[in-house]
């Protein structure tokens, strides 16, 4: 296969991964979604991403159809990735995509549920042992060592019967022991010191054969040594004492022709130093093919623990982020529907906000909103949450779609093929019009089951133009059998709506003694929200910095009713 047949692979990334790994493995790194071995060939992190979500998620990423779907895909991801606990589980977290099959999906969140069930039940102590285990594996590098070695380590930090663990904990301990010792001495440059005391011996014989001439026969004159005969055998004891050489093979070694006794010196050692290195050759050769046929006998647990590891990294991993965001196993269901009860924002959770859970539904479900409508139109307070409601039903689905767990007490979620989101884009020319058009009305048309969150489409163009295009948006949604949320402040000019489109709105309730806007961000159905911008316009009075800026603001409060503002402001200074 040609590596420029994968998406975001060019002619220059080609050549990179060609030259670095040559194309049979770096087929083998992008069908197995391996990050490290892309970037390790020199390829961003980033790109490197993104060629492996396409190549192992295409269509699942086709699923978010829109921009803002694929940037709230991307911040759940990241966010997800906070909570690896090696780099690696990191970067398999990051290429995880939405699914298409539904099945697969309920795979994923079985592996999930299982995972933060057993990491519920270990204690502090075990849980810290764990996560000292990982950082451990890190270290060592991503190599079958590092797994074995981390293997051997779970083993001892939990339990047997530790659910997800068993994968690791059922591993033939001695097979591994043996393996790993091999692999700690068998290195990509040979055998390593420690291994084998033979050979040990030969390498530091072989070294000290490697000496300066000039010392060596310096230290055999200041013996004491008269004539050729006599230095002769003081240099064979010597060179015997000092490199652990036996006399005679110092004897067969030594040189016949030398012309002086410095060459006689230097070409014996270097003679010696030869037969010792090859013989160290051959010791080598013999130990690794010792150890690399302990290796051989335990390769199938090594392969499992290499692949549990790494699969057991990104369990734990997730498990973490479920348990950090109380996230709960959605409910997946036949209707047309996404119903969430007790929803939270996991951006703003993320944050350290206090988020105020919401309860939502559009389509046929068993939740208590209403229920049987297709599409529905929020409305209400400035500042009101609106936005947040329509991304935190975008990261349910999308998280739902990728086997994740989402952020509600209870969810239920009918097929989806495509999530168009559509957030409030402050552009308002013909430019910006067609390209959203163009970016919501496809997926919308040409898929099966659509969902739609549309956020003040009222904001790329004038406002009676405005009303009509929303109100048909809202009527092909409809016609479509696609579900939409739609917010809007023009919720009185969309009248008449079909018949199975609802009004909610969300409701400002005044200002603080801080004068910050209270807002109860449950949305109430059935009914249109006001936007009250006496509440924004109160508090720009309140804190006016000069009186020409507050006379400004006062000319705004009676444009909005002055006797509103005053109310509020006299509210929230009786509140104090």
């Amino acid at each position: 296969m040609r590596l420029e047949e994968y998406w975001g692979v060019g002619p220059k990334t080609a050549d990179k991964l060609e030259t670095e790994l040559g194309v049979p493995d770096a087929v083998d790194a992008i069908e197995s979604a391996n990050v490290r071995a892309l970037v390790d060939a020199g390829i961003s992190r980033g790109r490197a991403t993104r060629i492996l979500r396409r190549a192992n998620g295409g269509e699942g990423m086709d699923a978010l159809a829109t921009d803002d779907a694929r940037a709230v895909y991307k911040e759940l991801v990241a966010l997800a990735a906070d909570y690896a606990v090696t780099p690696g589980a990191a970067d398999r977290i990051r290429v995880r995509t939405p699914l298409t099959d539904r099945d697969a999906m309920r795979e994923r969140l079985d592996d999930v549920e299982a995972a933060r069930e057993t990491w519920a039940r270990l204690g502090g102590e075990t849980k810290q042992a764990v996560l000292d285990t990982f950082d451990a594996h890190d270290d060592a590098g991503d190599t079958q060592r590092a797994a074995v070695e981390t293997a051997l380590a779970l083993q001892d930090a939990v339990s047997e019967d530790s659910g997800v663990f068993a994968a690791v904990t059922t591993l033939d301990r001695d097979a591994l022991e043996d393996a790993v010792e091999a692999l700690r001495h068998l290195t990509g440059d040979g055998v390593a010191a420690g291994a084998d005391a033979k050979l040990d011996r030969l390498r530091e014989r072989a070294s000290d054969l490697e000496r300066d001439t000039f010392d060596v026969l310096e230290d055999v004159r200041s013996q004491g040594v008269e004539g050729t005969d006599e230095f002769r055998e003081a240099f064979v004891q010597y060179v015997a004492s000092e490199a652990g050489v036996e006399p005679r093979r110092v004897r067969n070694a030594m040189a016949a022709d030398a012309a002086d006794a410095a060459d006689f010196v230097s070409t014996t050692l270097r003679a010696l130093a030869d037969d010792v290195r090859e013989d160290e050759r051959d010791r080598e050769d013999e130990v690794a093919a010792e150890l690399r046929g302990a290796i051989s006998n335990a390769r199938e647990e090594v392969d499992a623990a290499v692949t549990a590891v790494s699969d057991l990294a990104v369990d734990v991993s997730l498990a973490r982020f479920a348990e950090a965001h109380d996230l709960t196993r959605p409910d997946f269901v036949d209707a047309d529907a996404i119903a969430v009860e007790n929803a939270r924002n996991l951006s703003l959770a993320a944050d350290g906000g206090d988020v105020q859970p919401v309860t939502y539904a559009v389509g046929d479900h068993s939740l208590d909103p209403p229920n049987g409508d297709r599409v529905t139109v929020l409305t209400g307070a400035n500042s009101g949450g609106k936005t947040t409601l329509l991304e935190t039903l975008c990261q349910v689905a999308v998280l739902a779609a990728m086997g994740l767990p989402v952020p509600a007490d209870r969810a239920e979620l009918g097929p989806v093929d495509a999530i168009v989101f559509h957030r409030r884009h402050a552009s308002f020319n013909a430019g910006v019009l067609e390209a959203t058009l163009n970016s919501v009305i496809p997926p919308l048309t040409e898929g099966d089951r659509t969902l739609m969150l549309v956020d003040e489409f009222e904001a790329i163009t004038e406002p009676g133009s405005a009303a009509d295009l929303l109100h048909g948006l809202v009527t092909l949604t409809v016609d479509e059998q696609a579900l939409g949320v739609f917010v809007t402040h023009l919720a009185d000019d969309l009248e008449p709506l079909p018949d199975v489109a609802r009004t909610d709105g969300i409701f400002a309730e005044g200002l603080s003694q801080d004068l910050d806007l209270l807002v109860d961000y449950q949305p109430r159905f059935g009914t249109v929200g006001k936007s009250t911008p006496e509440f924004i316009v109160s508090r720009l009075v309140a804190d006016a910095g000069d009186r020409a800026e507050r006379a400004g603001y006062e000319t705004l409060a009676r444009a909005v009713g002055e006797e509103a503002v005053q109310r509020t402001l006299a509210d929230a200074e009786w509140s104090e």
